[in-house]
């Protein structure tokens, strides 16, 4: 069966072709495009048009290689396109990188606060989750005029079909969703006073979404009926599908612009230290939970590197990385998670800043900051995967690293050496296997539960290994205890 997975990441999108049976997956980019967000005076947007085009382009590459037997979409999480009465787009999506959302903080926990929240959501505090995206902007013209609310994937999934739906692991990571029962918190809903039709009907991965439109096909040169099935719209939550795990003794780091650590669970954790841990319980594929922590991830690289081409310096990765691997460790650390690195600027600036600011030498060098990001971000991952099996009571012996992070192999060895675990990195794209793998199972073409679902991948995907160094779990405990505990 050969599937279609659209694959939106937070810096690029890209349409991957999988060819999907018994004893079979492999995957071929057929497009790859840029998401660049779109600074609007004081507000910054998602050019989702331009997403949507490079959505189209890549279903018209698709179709020439051959026939087309399904599509499915995931993307990042949170932001939401307003539709109106008629269906039309009310302006492009707000960014989660938006300042403005963060005004909808008090005015949510002015009805309920932090803890009511989580006993609902399950879900760390982030500024510019759904719920305070949404109360920032009542009485608003636009929120006024809005009549449905899709995330970014759903809203795809709409221009391409025409269904008005919410899929459940992205509508988990909204803030207004009920963790336990998997259902819109109307109760929630009504305090907040938000109108209970602005969110659509939930479906579930695996379920029918419709087919492609005659306009799609004809813009496409698809021949339909093309079906376009609900998978893990959360990147995340397809990326969870896609790990290669052998047993469910894992923990996982999804590692791109975001990095998500955690383990996969078959409830929530809804208690008072997994909250003041900052642990999410977002939903995953077949009734699981992925019980996590959101941590910056290799955003502080890639903005990085942004600043430095901006003024004119070098910013090869490859050559960075290997001058990164022969500065000493631990020249300097900083908390990945601190709020003056989520919007962008200048990241170098600001990790000085705060290597000053604890009593720490700020780096030197364009290959001293990077380490200084590599090795922060390998402690943070310490962090979270050993809070994640004390809070949740599971026991891991294997860390899958997936995503364009496990290509870093600086950043693979230092997490191995952080964790005191095997590393196994890859597959990079396991996103879009996990999209595909939904779909084939929805279609037919494979069966099983997601043990059999990652033993194909297991197959058919090559990773590699990276062991703890003899000594590092010293060295790390060492490190640690010189930053602040959460």
């Amino acid at each position: 069966m050969r599937l279609t997975a659209v694959d939106l990441g937070a810096s690029s999108g890209r349409v991957m072709v999988g060819e999907v049976g018994p004893g079979r997956l492999e995957l071929t980019e057929v497009n790859r495009f840029a998401n660049r967000p779109v600074q609007l005076g004081d507000r910054l947007h998602w050019d989702v048009l331009a997403l949507f085009t490079g959505v189209l382009d890549g279903l018209r590459a698709a179709g020439r290689g051959g026939p087309v037997d399904g599509v499915g979409i995931d993307s990042w999480a949170v932001d939401v396109g307003l539709l109106d009465a008629d269906g039309a787009l009310l302006g492009n999506p707000l960014h989660h990188r938006d300042a403005g959302h963060a005004r909808g903080v008090d005015q949510v926990h002015a009805v309920a606060d932090a803890d009511r929240l989580y006993q609902v959501n399950g879900l760390q505090h982030l500024p510019f989750t759904t719920v305070f995206q949404l109360a920032a902007r009542r009485g608003t013209a636009q929120l006024t005029a809005a009549r449905t609310a899709l995330l970014v994937p759903d809203l795809l999934a709409h221009w391409l079909t025409g269904a008005v739906s919410a899929e459940v692991t992205n509508a988990s990571t909204t803030g207004l969703l009920d963790a336990t029962t998997r259902q819109w918190s109307w109760p929630l809903l009504d305090a907040l006073g938000l109108p209970r039709d602005l969110l659509p009907p939930l479906v579930s991965p695996g379920d029918p979404l419709g087919v492609l439109t005659p306009e799609v096909l004809a813009q496409t040169g698809l021949t339909g009926p093309v079906p376009l099935t609900a998978v893990g719209s959360h990147d995340t939550a397809s990326a969870v599908v896609g790990v290669p795990a052998a047993t469910d003794r894992f923990a996982y780091v999804s590692c791109g612009t975001w990095s998500l650590v955690g383990v996969e669970l078959p409830a929530p954790v809804l208690t008072g230290p997994s909250r003041a841990a900052g642990f999410t319980n977002e939903l995953g594929v077949d009734g699981t939970v992925r019980y996590l922590r959101n941590v910056m991830g290799l955003w502080l690289l890639s903005e990085s590197l942004r600043t430095w081409a901006d003024a004119g310096l070098p910013a090869d990765l490859g050559e960075l990385l290997s001058a990164a691997a022969r500065v000493p460790a631990f020249t300097a650390v900083v908390d990945c998670d601190d709020p003056r690195f989520l919007p962008p600027g200048d990241m170098p600036a600001r990790i000085a800043a705060l290597c000053a600011e604890t009593g720490q030498t700020p780096p030197q060098s364009q290959a001293q900051t990077v380490r200084c990001i590599l090795d922060s971000l390998a402690l943070a991952y310490r962090r979270a995967v050993r809070t994640a099996t004390e809070l949740s009571g599971t026991d891991v012996e294997v860390v899958h690293v997936v995503g364009g992070g496990a290509r870093n192999t600086l950043l693979m060895q230092l997490t191995a050496d952080a964790c005191g675990l095997r590393v196994l990195a890859g597959p990079v794209e396991a996103a879009a296997l996990g999209n595909v793998l939904v779909q084939a199972r929805a279609l037919g073409a494979v069966s099983g539960g997601l043990a059999e679902l990652r033993a194909l991948v297991r197959s058919t995907q090559d990773v590699v290994r990276y062991e703890p160094r003899t000594g590092s779990e010293v060295a790390w405990a060492a490190i640690e205890a010189r930053l602040p505990a959460r």
